[in-house]
């Protein structure tokens, strides 16, 4: 590289070309290194011990216990899976209807805690034991199997290192950036920062940067495009690289093509694991004005990246699909490109009426400032704005030797919604699975605005492998889009 700052091509317009495979039940690489929390003989054996300390718990020989504090323990669980299925289906929380085990095991638990508390009294020595000691093990069952729906850590190592905060791949400290300048760094450096807030007053935890070999080689930093990541509704800054495992991707496409990548920029829209802001501004924080104002910012003055908006992306995965695609129609002076992963119609909290009472205040003019639809009509023609929408199908039945039609998978339980739902939270009344009508709809919308867009579509599941698997499909062709030389890929 040149000791100045590189020129980097003119972007390439037009929406990538269809995949050449899908990476439906071929497995997602780099997910079964080290000891599995998605399959494998640890779910199964915190399983066993959870399944084997409940009948102890359980197992009183009093008629007083089967007449009176069995039913009481079975009441304690049964309220305890309801107000556990009441809270998530209210707020919105999900995507994909849960799976049936999930409340299982949160009725469960609350009836061994119920069983614990009468045991206290009752019982011998090793049944007050097995009955305090089955509550953490079934509430860790519980986690298990949450995990499992979710994918959110997909091994024991991740979901370790999340915990006690260890570093992320190749990470290094800022001050040692300088040290590492007019070097072969071999791979590229993670650092986490500090963003000031330049005007949004939005609190927010330490964000990540990822900088490719190529910007540590020469005296001066090349001026590099930049992906802006945003993560799920429940998230931190890191989940990408630590959930969604996609550094030794980025690593591996850094090494074949000359240590040149755009800089990913890890950002934080929630300020809180729990606090869903669906990246607007509003009571539960100016997410909007910190992903618009504060971070491109700090990153051009920093780190030297491109202001040009043909060279700034936004990739998201679910929730953070959803803001790719507000923050591109919304700021196209600032994201030329987007990357929507599984995201829904629009920001969502719950039904719509919900949705304005939480994340808006009530103020139903702020919902309709943010949704995407109203938003692209208002603006109107757009110019040099692409997208592609990576949205998630269900496997068909007869892929495994199930019904031969094809048609959508209904299963007991699925949530029944209105019209106004649909496209909302994932509820459509099947399951999110099967849920290509979002990412039609806003595509279907944006190319009546000049907004050059393609869906695909993939077999799998609402989780973090799904995600990661779409942006390592997609980084080539994004890479290219932003004005960085790739083989293969013509502009």
């Amino acid at each position: 590289m040149s000791s100045t700052r590189a020129p980097l091509q003119s972007p390439p317009l037009g929406p990538p070309p269809a995949p050449q495979a899908p990476a439906a039940r071929t497995g997602y690489p780099g997910f079964h290194h080290g000891l599995s929390l998605l399959h494998g003989w640890v779910p199964q054996v915190v399983l066993f011990v959870a399944v084997l300390l409940l009948v102890l718990a359980f197992a009183r020989f009093t008629r007083r216990w089967w007449l009176l504090w069995m039913p009481v323990c079975a009441v304690v669980g049964a309220a305890a899976a309801w107000a556990a299925w009441s809270y998530t289906n209210d707020q919105g929380l999900a995507s994909d209807p849960a799976p049936g085990l999930l409340w299982a095991c949160v009725g469960l638990t609350g009836a061994g805690l119920a069983a614990a508390i009468v045991g206290l009294r009752t019982g011998s020595w090793w049944q007050r034991i097995a009955a305090v000691l089955a509550v953490p093990v079934a509430l860790l069952y519980t986690g298990v199997v949450l995990n499992q729906w979710v994918g959110y850590y997909p091994t024991v190592q991740a979901a370790w290192d999340a915990v006690n905060a260890d570093p992320l791949p190749h990470q290094v400290d800022q001050d040692e950036l300088a040290s590492l300048r007019n070097t072969n760094v071999g791979t590229g450096r993670i650092v986490e920062v500090d963003i000031p807030e330049a005007g949004s007053d939005f609190r927010h935890r330490s964000e990540y940067v990822y900088l490719p070999p190529a910007w540590f080689a020469g005296d001066k930093p090349p001026t590099l495009p930049t992906v802006m990541m945003i993560g799920g509704e429940f998230n931190t800054p890191a989940d990408w690289a630590r959930s969604g495992q996609i550094m030794p991707a980025v690593d591996d496409f850094a090494a074949k093509n000359n240590g040149v990548t755009p800089v990913l920029v890890f950002v934080d829209s929630g300020g809180s694991f729990n606090n869903d802001t669906e990246c607007v501004n509003g009571p539960r924080g100016n997410a909007a004005d910190h992903l618009t104002k504060d971070v491109p910012g700090y990153m051009e003055s920093t780190f030297g990246v491109s202001p040009d908006p043909a060279q700034w992306a936004v990739v998201g995965w679910s929730m953070g699909g959803t803001c790719a695609v507000d923050l591109a129609v919304m700021h196209p002076e600032r994201f030329g490109t987007f990357v929507d992963i599984a995201g829904d119609l629009g920001p969502t909290a719950g039904t719509k009426e919900q949705t304005i009472k939480r994340l808006y205040g009530g103020n139903a003019d702020a919902y309709a400032e943010f949704d995407p639809l109203t938003v692209m009509a208002k603006h109107g023609p757009y110019t040099n704005v692409v997208g592609l929408f990576d949205d998630l199908t269900a496997p068909k039945r007869n892929d495994y030797g199930q019904e031969p039609n094809g048609q959508q998978m209904h299963y007991p339980g699925m949530p029944k919604v209105n019209e106004e739902q649909i496209g909302k939270g994932g509820r459509d009344g099947v399951r999110d699975t099967n849920e290509e009508g979002a990412a039609e709809t806003l595509c279907d919308e944006g190319k009546k605005v000049g907004i050059d867009c393609t869906v695909h579509t993939t077999v799998g599941g609402h989780t973090w492998q799904f995600a990661a698997s779409a942006f390592t499909s997609s980084f080539p062709w994004l890479t290219a889009r932003l004005g960085v030389p790739v083989a293969g890929i013509s502009s």
